[in-house]
């Protein structure tokens, strides 16, 4: 057996996270407005959705037109509005300080230095002023998934590109962790 077919391949790293950790983490209350980007399947827009309740909502957000499309079908009767839209390219349509929480999981390291300046500058505008950015990664380490190693950003590395307030950092497992940022008020 080759040494390429002895790593197993994941098109998600859904599986891999430990969603009730990561909810507890988030600390997530009724009535609060969220933002999931990077939402691909839904799978976490459509549990927020239900924590926040009928007086909250999610912005699910993706750059992919078929994931969208896909979610839209499968949202009727929530509080989730989706949006087909590039937070490193444009202004998304949601009103200046009006969301609690951003929270963006394993899509960090696609974003360019040019790209993480427009997302925090969007970041920025988004957050109501005791709002939090969470960002979760993938360990910078060879692992047999996620992005390959030179794509992937280090704890302290995330930390010197957002200029946000760091708050917190949680190690989910020994491949992912999440760092939560605060708001500048």
């Amino acid at each position: 057996m080759s040494t390429k077919s002895k790593k197993k391949r994941y098109g998600s790293s859904e599986q891999l996270l430990d969603k009730n950790t990561i909810l507890k983490e988030l600390n997530i209350q009724s009535g609060k407005t969220i933002i999931d980007l990077g939402c691909g399947n839904g799978y976490m827009s459509k549990t927020l959705s239900k924590i926040v309740g009928n007086n909250g909502k999610v912005y699910a957000i993706d750059v992919l037109p078929d994931t969208i499309e896909s979610l839209q079908k499968n949202i009727d009767e929530t509080n989730i509005t989706v949006f087909l839209a590039d937070i490193t390219k444009e202004r998304i349509k949601i009103d200046d300080n009006s969301v609690d929480l951003i929270y963006l999981a394993t899509v960090f390291h696609l974003f360019t230095e040019e790209q993480i300046r427009a997302f925090e500058n969007e970041v920025k505008r988004l957050l109501k002023p005791n709002g939090k950015l969470a960002i979760l990664n993938i360990e910078k380490k060879e692992m047999p998934f996620g992005p390959p190693y030179h794509m992937k950003v280090s704890a302290e590395k995330l930390k010197q590109l957002i200029t946000l307030p760091p708050s917190s950092h949680i190690q989910l497992s020994e491949h992912f962790y999440m760092q939560m940022f605060g708001a500048i008020n």
